[in-house]
């Protein structure tokens, strides 16, 4: 019938109208900001878009960033810290070149400064009580940009308020040992005025109470701080006379500004916090949120106990110059154009009275205050619950151009890039990428420490790693690059495909390996890969999360030079004129960390297979085990303690390690299954996460790795089992001391074969 073949003829256009709607919708590219997450979908690293990525880099934009970021001093909490959070922000929500979304979290924390209306400082008084000689109050105006209104004066934070006074002793870095030899040498410390050099340990553990706990009569100057000790043995004096060149440090910009030659009056002083932990001090655990409870402050512990001042280097060797008594050990002996004595007090001849003591007066006090993250979210395009985390932290003591400013410079250009390459929808990454900006890391790591309690399941079940870049430049010479095991083979495919700056042809790979090398069973000659201590915020993300991790940054020819920080390290000199004229001319080095860090990101966040390499972690492991073996084997035998267990365990792992890569070799060979894959990369993601015991160090706070905590024993192998032993060496047998080793053996054993099985076929137990 006419109407059936007319129903009929309607019927097929609306088919064909629909099928060219469907097609059409396919056809259509899609917009960057509308990911549609398809665990089945085959996306992996595209090296056109790398290769795009390195090319866009830009080092003058890296220079206009860290201008405007060093313009002012901006401490944490401070009115320009929050200019800057809104600065990211803006940034990272650029119609043209920002993220998919940017966001603040604000925690009210406790922090520490010192009073303007009294200063602390630092005097040398005559019995009659008057002054003799002041040490420096605040850092010589040198530049027009160490005299400002909020150049905050040099302090120990944290360090509590008082005003003692006594005789000067000489303490070497402060450390338990240093307080035990001047017991020996029968000086009594009580009532003394101790004066430390930097180094050895960090601030929050310059101060060790040798004395009986009920003593409150001794206190101590806080060298800590004391600048003209930056390399052991090597005074901010020498380190001037060195010249910038390719490799060297630049403080040469000093001698320059004042015009001076041989002896420089430097008046650069390191502010610091002295708190021993990390995080928000009335938080531990918890985030620092209203609803959190809080520790009444007479709890809170990790405070130093006694008044604490650093001082500069000119001033040190103004009291330490003068000292009487014994000669300190050769060990204990630096460059300031003195023997070293311990004192106590002034010797008769020198510029002060033998009589003289030193006051140490301290008006610190403690404020909460608000301070701020800031995060910057790319979502993923296929698994946008996978995480790669990028971050560095926002404040500084006072300009900060090194310290934190070059590193969030590097963070800004990186972000622009790829926000670039997403609005203009060229882009996306297969996992989500996040940029974090940290807050108040200076008083303790406290915006990623908060960061991570607030978030801790989420972060743990879905983090696949974090990439810290704080100072990305101390110096010019190579890469230097500290993580965990994994990370190596991700750093090192990174680093050859990038050419090194300076003269030459040579990647950063082969640039580095020529500065920092090791022997690898595995690999031949590579270059070494640090480890990762608590110095910056990649600490609560590997000690407490578990989380892989690692740190990048630019550094020192250290044929050329032993500093261990750059000159000007928390002084108000770390300016923009510093890094601009003589640390990194041309921002070239900046660019190249930029590069190296940009790479990773997108070999983390796009490839279809994780590129952590769990095998590497077998060398550090059969390390660890063979100096066990050589240095407490026979101390452990006499004690009825047998190292078996941890010989199977470490074999367990290198033999899942190896299955593990084998398999995914094979899977590399064919078209797997993604969900296949996914597993696989949960397995590489997850393996971190093994090592953790929270209950293995109770007297530590947050570290809970059992291979990567901290070593205070000789022996280089696993941290618990080193400090344990070091402590039970004298003690006797079935004390509770080896108790502690017995423990401390079976954690780490406990630990292995929880990551070996971690690494088995995920259909097995």
């Amino acid at each position: 019938m006419q109407w059936t073949k007319v129903l009929g003829l309607g019927l097929g256009a609306a088919a064909l109208l629909g099928l060219g709607i469907i097609l059409g919708h396919f056809a259509i590219p899609k917009k960057a900001n509308s990911p549609a997450p398809s665990i089945s979908a085959p996306q992996d690293l595209d090296l056109e878009i790398l290769e795009t990525v390195m090319g866009q880099l830009d080092a003058h934009r890296i220079r206009e960033n860290l201008r405007e970021l060093s313009r002012e001093p901006h401490l944490a909490s401070s009115p320009r810290d929050e200019d800057l959070v809104q600065l990211l922000l803006q940034r990272w929500k650029d119609p043209e070149s920002g993220l998919d979304s940017a966001e603040a979290f604000t925690y009210e924390v406790l922090l520490s400064f010192p009073s303007q209306e009294q200063p602390n400082v630092v005097d040398v008084v005559g019995p009659t009580g008057d002054i003799i000689h002041s040490c420096h109050r605040t850092e010589e105006n040198v530049t027009g940009e160490q005299g400002g209104p909020d150049v905050i004066q040099p302090y120990a934070a944290y360090a509590p308020s008082g005003t003692p006074q006594g005789l000067l002793v000489y303490a070497n870095h402060g450390t338990e040992d240093d307080f035990k030899e001047l017991q020996t040498q029968g000086i009594k410390l009580e009532g003394t005025i101790a004066l430390t050099r930097y180094g050895g340990v960090g601030r929050g553990d310059k101060d060790v109470p040798v004395i009986q706990p009920d003593s409150t009569d001794r206190h101590w100057l806080g060298c800590a701080e004391m600048t003209f000790a930056v390399a052991r043995g090597t005074a901010i004096n020498d380190l001037c006379k060195h010249h910038l060149a390719h490799g060297k440090i630049g403080l040469s910009w000093l001698p320059q500004l004042r015009k001076e030659e041989e002896e420089q009056d430097i008046s650069g002083v390191e502010r610091g916090s002295y708190y021993k932990y990390f995080g928000d001090p009335l938080t531990p655990y918890l985030p620092a949120i209203p609803s959190s409870f809080r520790l009444d402050l007479a709890n809170v512990s990790g405070f130093p106990p006694i008044p604490t001042q650093p001082i500069g280097f000119q001033d040190a060797r103004d009291l330490l110059c003068n000292l009487k008594g014994t000669l300190a050990p050769a060990t204990w002996q630096g460059a300031l154009g003195c023997h070293y004595r311990l004192g106590p007090g002034f010797r008769p001849d020198g510029n002060f009275s033998a009589d003289s003591q030193v006051n140490v007066s301290v008006y610190n006090r403690l404020e909460l205050r608000n301070s701020s993250n800031v995060l910057g979210i790319i979502h993923g395009a296929v698994e946008p619950d996978r995480y790669v985390l990028y971050g560095n932290h926002r404040d500084s003591w006072v300009h900060g151009a090194v310290d934190p400013s070059s590193g969030t410079a590097v963070l800004l250009e990186l972000s622009r890039v790829l926000g670039t390459l997403l609005k203009k929808g060229t882009w996306r990454p297969r996992r989500s990428i996040v940029f974090a900006s940290w807050g108040a890391e200076e008083f303790g790591l406290i915006g990623s420490t908060e960061f991570t309690e607030e978030f801790f399941n989420k972060l743990q079940e879905r983090t696949v790693a974090y990439i810290n870049v704080d100072i990305a430049v101390f110096a010019n010479a190579t890469l230097r690059v500290q993580g965990t095991p994994p990370v190596q083979s991700v750093v090192f495919s990174a680093t050859k495909e990038i050419r090194s700056p300076g003269p030459g042809d040579l990647s950063i790979y082969d640039n580095w390996i020529r500065y920092f090398n090791r022997s690898s069973p595995e690999y031949g000659l590579v270059p070494s890969l640090g480890s990762l201590g608590a110095g910056s915020d990649y600490a609560p993300f590997i000690h407490f999360l578990g989380i892989s991790s690692m740190d990048i940054a630019y550094t020192y020819d250290l044929s050329k030079t032993s500093a261990r920080i750059y000159p000007t390290y928390h002084t108000a000199f770390d300016t923009f004129d510093y890094v601009d004229k003589f640390l990194d001319p041309g921002f070239s080095s900046h660019q190249a960390v930029a590069q190296t860090a940009g790479s990773i990101i997108l070999r983390l966040s796009d490839s279809f297979f994780l590129p952590l390499k769990v095998s590497d972690y077998s060398e550090t492991l059969r390390s660890f085990l063979q100096a066990a073996q050589q240095d407490l084997g026979a101390l452990l035998e006499q004690h009825s303690i047998s190292l078996g267990p941890l010989v199977t365990a470490v074999e367990k792992f290198e033999a899942e390690a190896a299955a593990l890569g084998q398999r995914i070799s094979t899977l590399q060979k064919g078209s797997p299954d993604p969900l296949q894959v996914r597993m696989l990369n949960d397995q590489l993601m997850l393996l971190e996460r093994s090592f953790l015991n929270p209950r293995a160090f109770p007297e530590e706070r947050y570290y809970s790795h059992v291979l990567w905590a901290a070593r205070t024993g000789s022996v280089a192998t696993f941290p618990g089992l080193s400090n344990a032993c070091s402590r039970a060496r004298d003690t006797a047998s079935g004390s509770e001391a080896w108790a502690e080793v017995q423990r401390q053996l079976s954690i780490v054993v406990t630990a292995l074969e929880g990551a070996a099985a971690t690494l088995r076929p995920v259909v097995d137990l």
